[in-house]
Order: C-alpha cells, then structure tokens, then sequence
C-alpha cells in the first residue's frame, strides 16, 4: 500500500483534476488514527503530515503544495505537525 506523493504539480494538471472544485477538510495539529475505506486524492493548501501506517514506524511526509493518492484500505496515524487545509476526493466505490 503506496502513498503517492506529486510535489508543486501544475496549475494545468490541479486546474484539469478541478481540485479547487472538491470539498474541503481541515484539521488543528495533533493524531489522528485514520481509516481510508476508498482511495482519496488531495491536494493540500496548508499544512504539514506525516502519515505512519498502521503497525510501522516508518513514515511518509508531505505538506502544502503536494497532490497525495492514498490507497483504499490503509490504516494508518496522521501526524499533523501543521494546520492542514486541503481538498479532496474519494473515487467511487467499486
């Protein structure tokens, strides 16, 4: 279960996804034990996370600027270090 991250993608490419027409989410700082039942795309206008998965110590590190796929099924810890504000949406279910 892979977390893709795309650094400063394009105006082009957040315009053609319609990014700023997806619903939005914000979080304070803190943990957040979180459960993706379908893959979500965001892309993050403020804020910084590091997201552990479930069970490893290891961890993936975006923030404000970065368009993020997150796998469906992954369980994991969101470590908001700062304000995040973002767009997003779940692809349909299958």
């Amino acid at each position: 279960m892979d977390i893709v991250i795309e650094h400063n993608p394009s105006s082009t490419k957040l315009s053609e996804l319609g990014v700023m027409s997806w619903p939005k989410w914000s979080c304070q700082p803190g943990r957040y034990a979180l459960v993706f039942e379908e893959r979500e795309t965001c892309y993050l206008v403020k804020g910084k996370v590091k997201v552990y998965p479930k069970g490893s110590s290891e961890f993936v590190e975006f923030g404000a600027g970065d368009l993020v796929t997150i796998p469906k099924g992954l369980s994991c810890t969101w470590e908001v270090s700062l304000f995040v504000d973002k767009h997003y949406k779940f692809d349909p279910p299958t």
